[in-house]
């Protein structure tokens, strides 16, 4: 798996948590070894810049996930999934350190960011949270995701609570 993570942020971040999160996703959803991933992680004013520019909306927001070749998951055990380029993830600390602040369970930056970098693993594979059903499968696989990474690296306690908008 090919992942690059590039901070431009200007906050220190755990990088590698995030990179070693989006390989254990991408692993557990099956995609491709050999494909390829981007993480940026930016600063407020470049966030809200690219949430403007493509949603449409004001303001800095989370994450954002721009997929390139649209790959998925197999559907099936025996099935071999596509290689190809899953797209970028684009992460901003700074909201995810208040949206930690803000959370049910408040916890640190950098679990939040390994959350959205989750979140942001699962749009680039088409799930999506706009309908009830969705947002339960994908949240559902979101928290199963990421309590497993925490379990395998020996973390205690659930991963945090969704926060993601």
């Amino acid at each position: 798996m090919s992942i690059d993570v590039n901070n431009e942020s200007g906050t220190e971040v755990d990088e590698q948590a995030i990179l070693d999160i989006a390989r254990y996703a991408l692993a557990r959803m099956r995609i491709h070894p050999l494909s390829e991933l981007s993480v940026i992680v930016v600063d407020t004013d470049a966030m809200e810049q690219l949430h403007i520019q493509w949603m449409d909306l004001p303001g800095a927001t989370d994450v954002m996930s721009f997929p390139m070749d649209e790959l998925r998951p197999p559907a099936k055990d025996d099935e071999e999934p596509p290689q190809g380029l899953l797209g970028d993830i684009v992460l901003c600390p700074e909201v995810a350190e208040q949206q930690g602040k803000d959370a049910e369970t408040q916890h640190s930056m950098d679990e939040e960011l390994q959350l959205l970098t989750v979140h942001g693993v699962l749009h680039l594979l088409g799930y999506d949270h706009e309908e009830p059903d969705e947002k339960a499968e994908m949240f559902g696989l979101q928290a199963a995701i990421v309590d497993g990474w925490r379990a395998e690296k020996g973390l205690e306690g659930p991963s945090p609570a969704p926060t993601v908008s």
